[in-house]
This record gives C-alpha cells, structure tokens and sequence, in this order.
C-alpha cells in the first residue's frame, strides 16, 4: 500500500449533490439518477465516483453520524457534451423514474493529489487514509479539496477495490 503522487486536470462529469449515508436512500436515488441519465445519453461513462465532506467540522469527518455526510456523485463523461444532450437525456430517462432532474454536468480540476488503492471494505478505509495521512505529512502536503472516492468495483462486491484521491497543495 503505497500512495502516490498524481496530477488530475479538467475533469467533465455527470453530477448529482445530496447528503446522507452511503447505501441509503438518498444515495441509492442519486445513483439510480446518474446511470438512467448516463444511459439515455448513450455514451460511455464511469466508473461511479464519489467526492466527500462534513459540515461539522468539530468532530473528525469519519465521527460525524453518516446521514450528515455530504457527498457529489459523479459518472465521467468522455467530453463535455453538446448543447441540449443532457436535457434531451433527462427527458427520455423519465419514465424510469428516477430523479433525473437532479443530474447535471459539472467539470472540476482537482490538480495534484495524492491516491491509494484501498481493497476490501469501506469500513475499513481509515486504514488506507491513515497511510495517505502519513504520506502527505512525510512530503509537507496539506489537504487541499474534497476526499473523493472511485469505485472500481460495485457497491454489492464482498471484496471492493476503491482508488482514494486527495487533492493536496504544499505547505
């Protein structure tokens, strides 16, 4: 488990904000939004992503009760699409019934963060992020955005494989 240090220019995806916990309501909603509106596009796209923060800031992130987590989901999208693209898409996906309304293109540069492989559960990626930690101190980085989260296998895996990114900026 070594980190690495990488460099993330523009990136254009489709988006849906919310808060809650993973895998609940909310989130499983969110989902269900993205990939109705992903596949009225027609295009490739994925896979899913997360970015990740707390309003309370007076507890670590990870103690704060996960239906106050905050959260962008995210499916990158080859290419910022042409105008109309995503409407027409929205409008075709809703008869699925998810809450397309809510999806929209957002493009965002993270720059220089630091990532790691996490494999095995979610529950324990304070492991990983532990290591992250260590690393930024060993090279004087400070976080510098959102924790955010690639899903490199599906929610329901026994054994997921997430890549962990942190954006980060020297001291």
């Amino acid at each position: 488990m070594t980190p690495q240090l990488v460099h993330h220019g523009p990136t254009t995806c489709l988006n849906v904000t919310g808060m809650g916990e993973p895998g609940g309501t909310e989130h499983l909603s969110a989902i269900s939004a993205l990939h109705a509106v992903a596949a009225a596009m027609g295009g490739p796209a994925g896979p899913l992503e997360g970015r990740w923060w707390v309003e309370d800031t007076t507890l670590p992130p990870l103690d704060v009760p996960r239906d106050q987590w905050r959260w962008h989901l995210l499916l990158p999208l080859p290419g910022v699409p042409e105008p109309g693209t995503v409407e027409t898409a929205r409008e075709q996906a809703r008869a699925s019934g998810a809450a397309v309304d809510r999806v929209q293109v957002v493009v965002f540069t993270e720059g220089e963060c630091v990532e790691l492989l996490h494999e095995g559960p979610y529950s324990e990626e304070k492991v990983s992020l532990d290591v992250m930690d260590a690393f930024m101190a060993e090279h004087g980085l400070v976080r510098n955005g959102l924790h955010h989260e690639i899903y490199l296998t599906d929610f329901t895996d026994p054994e997921p494989k997430t890549l962990l990114r942190q954006p980060v900026t020297r001291r």
